[in-house]
């Protein structure tokens, strides 16, 4: 279990660390939250590799098209959509429209568990 805090926390950008181009990784045991996400800010084409979490995710499409794959689903959505995926279920998810592409990665958990395949 994590220890959260007694009072709440301002986390700016520039505190978030960058992961791979203009996408951000928080993770909330450093911050005293229980959940930690991604958010990723993709071009056209890109996406993630296929990979799973033992503990379920949660994607909500800022900007653009994506196309996710969840085990054996393919899941088109855009901007204001919401999908879900099962812990150790593989899945990954591509940028499918003609621009940029920002969505949140919402994880169950206090640090971001992951296993590429």
């Amino acid at each position: 279990m994590i220890d959260t805090l007694a009072e709440p926390t301002l986390v700016a950008p520039a505190q978030i660390p960058l992961g791979a181009g203009p996408g951000r990784r928080f993770e909330g045991r450093d911050y005293g939250a229980a959940v930690s996400y991604f958010y990723v800010d993709n071009q056209p084409g890109k996406g993630s590799g296929v990979h799973w979490h033992p503990y379920p995710e949660t994607w909500v499409v800022l900007e653009g098209d994506a196309t996710f794959q969840v085990g054996d689903e393919q899941i088109v959505a855009t901007a204001g959509d919401t999908v879900t995926g099962p812990a150790f279920v593989p899945h990954k998810f591509t940028n499918t429209g003609t621009g940029t592409m920002r969505l949140i990665g919402i994880h169950a958990s206090a640090v971001i568990i992951q296993t590429d395949l």
